[in-house]
């Protein structure tokens, strides 16, 4: 069953949300972050163990590391603690997005007139989602939560931009990534008082977080692209709407109709725009 590692990466990313909302009543991000990359180091260390060796390029992994896990994930937990968590997936999962306005600087990409109306469409939901569907007063309940929320998208797409001139495995970059994203991670916490030892409950939620948001589920998706890049792509627009699911289940928020509207915005507005 050649679908089924798009299948499992889908579910498995869609209960992510849950978890850093939970793990985040124990631990606060920064400490989220070390034990969840600590986790996943060892995931890519034991996939790349066989094929180690040192290049130049993995030099490169000096600033993808510091974007991804360091940058990216402490901005992310900084949202998830401040916002209820179905309004900081929905603001992360506008990255996308982002990757289309990033693009024409960077890249020199030009958006057409149907990318830009996705765009339009994307940030009127997310900007639904941020105001609680009271989108006239534009008063924003925790106005830094979104700006990390957002901008955790920004970083996100700046990433995969970079991501794009990297030729190297995604093993093997992912192992480098993490072994110097660690470094950061480890030298922010020990400037900010060491890590300290987690309570179970926080310390099975970083675990958990390490393996299914950062680590073996990258693997299956990139095994999932192989399959089938157009099913699996498809498959992923499910992962925010099977997110609000597991948070409403299992965080025991009560899902906003303003979050599923402007989810269902934000969604529509990134397949507008890849068409475009």
């Amino acid at each position: 069953m050649p679908k089924k590692h798009a299948f499992l990466a889908v579910l498995l990313w869609s209960t992510v949300a849950s978890a850093f909302k939970l793990s985040l009543r124990y631990l606060t991000p920064l400490q989220l972050l070390f034990y969840a990359s600590l986790t996943s180091l060892v995931i890519f260390g034991f996939l790349y163990s066989r094929e180690f060796s040192l290049r130049k390029k993995h030099l490169r992994s000096t600033y993808l590391g510091l974007m991804n896990p360091f940058l990216y994930y402490i901005v992310l937990f900084s949202a998830y603690d401040r916002l209820p968590a179905q309004e900081a997936q929905a603001l992360n999962y506008t990255w996308p997005l982002m990757l289309v306005l990033l693009s024409a600087p960077l890249l020199g990409k030009k958006p057409q007139k149907r990318a830009v109306l996705g765009l339009s469409i994307g940030f009127f939901g997310a900007l639904l989602v941020a105001t609680k569907g009271n989108i006239t007063s534009l008063n924003f309940s925790d106005s830094t939560g979104v700006a990390l929320g957002l901008g955790s998208a920004v970083i996100w797409a700046m990433y995969w931009l970079l991501n794009l001139r990297d030729d190297r495995p995604p093993i093997e970059k992912m192992f480098w990534n993490f072994l110097f994203g660690l470094a950061y991670v480890f030298t922010a916490l020990a400037l900010s008082g060491g890590p300290a030892i987690p309570p179970l409950g926080g310390l099975a939620g970083a675990v958990y977080v390490g393996l299914f948001e950062m680590g073996v589920t990258f693997f299956l998706w990139y095994k999932a692209i192989e399959d089938e890049i157009e099913f699996a792509s498809n498959l992923a627009y499910l992962v925010p709407f099977l997110s609000l699911f597991f948070i409403s289940v299992i965080v025991g928020e009560s899902i906003a109709p303003a979050t599923v509207l402007g989810l269902a915005m934000i969604v529509g507005g990134i397949i507008a725009g890849k068409r475009g």
